[in-house]
């Protein structure tokens, strides 16, 4: 089994920056993608950024230039700096780890953006 612990979500005003940080624990396996998704109230759940176990990443076009994704291999861990937040980035922010064609997910952590 695999868990996720997500922290770092808050409150910050538009033009801040917030660090989220996600540890899996369990069943991990060396070849795998970390990522991060958001779900605002009333949309769909969609990708922020994700980065792979050789550390290729992509990110939503809404967030390029402002999010860094990263990762520690060593702690199973993945970091989202999350730089020039605006009110449109409000939302549950959600860690996954896809491995084997399996997805897990965090419980979830709020990202309030105020303007």
């Amino acid at each position: 089994q695999v868990q996720l612990v997500e922290s770092g979500g808050g409150l910050v005003q538009a033009g801040g920056s917030l660090r989220l940080s996600c540890a899996a624990s369990g069943s991990i396996f060396s070849i795998n993608a970390m990522g991060w998704y958001r779900q605002a109230p009333g949309k769909q759940r969609e990708l922020v950024a994700r980065i792979t176990s050789a550390r290729s990443t992509n990110y939503a076009d809404s967030v390029k230039g402002r999010f860094t994704i990263s990762r520690d291999n060593a702690k199973n861990t993945v970091y989202l700096q999350m730089n020039s937040l605006k009110p449109e980035d409000t939302a549950v922010y959600y860690c996954n780890l896809m491995q084997r064609d399996r997805h897990y997910w965090g419980q979830g952590t709020q990202v309030t953006v105020s303007s």
